[in-house]
């Protein structure tokens, strides 16, 4: 019996892979298209507005929790988003975010600690928006790409799951929730 080299046997295990995860479909923002309410940018990102989450580790514990102070505001068809972060061992960070709203009804971000340009679509109550993210890790810093998913389930309420890849592996994930004060 003739039995192939551990490389050769190593290529098609990983061929196989690639093809059954490639067979299945994943979750597209249009999957989303008829939910309720539907998500405007320029209304639910315009005003005061706070954020509550959690950071995870790639096997998902709890690493650290943050509140957040967000003021939104569009001029011009141009957004900005000003985020001030606490975490809980009591690091501040601020992030400024600057978003358009492109042609094809697409959006596209930048930030400080963006590198290049966030990529959003939107359909129904969703929005996902795809991004790398250099962040500090080790006295220095790494570039991490975001898959962030948007769901606005109220007309002040927004529910963010965002997972961190490294080389297309599962580093991390940001759970959150926005809140707008009552009748904005």
């Amino acid at each position: 019996m003739k039995t192939f080299p551990s490389f050769v046997r190593l290529f098609f295990l990983l061929l196989l892979c690639v093809l059954l995860s490639g067979g299945c479909s994943s979750v597209k923002v249009s999957d989303y298209s008829a939910m309720q309410p539907v998500m405007t940018p320029e209304n639910f990102f315009n005003g005061p507005m706070t954020a509550h989450g959690v950071v995870k580790d790639r096997s998902g514990r709890v690493t650290s929790y943050f509140n957040a102070d967000i003021i939104g505001s569009w001029k011009d068809g141009v957004g900005t988003l000003e985020e001030d972060f606490i975490f809980s061992d009591g690091e501040k960070s601020r992030r400024v975010w600057t978003f358009k709203k492109n042609v094809d009804g697409t959006y596209t971000g930048t930030a400080g600690d963006v590198v290049g340009e966030a990529h959003g679509e939107i359909a129904g109550n969703t929005m996902f928006l795809k991004y790398v993210l250099r962040i500090p890790y080790g006295g220095k810093t790494i570039d991490v790409t975001i898959d962030d998913r948007m769901y606005q389930t109220a007309t002040g309420i927004l529910i963010n799951e965002s997972k961190m890849y490294k080389f297309g592996f599962r580093v991390g994930e940001i759970l959150l929730v926005m809140v707008k004060p009552q009748g904005r």
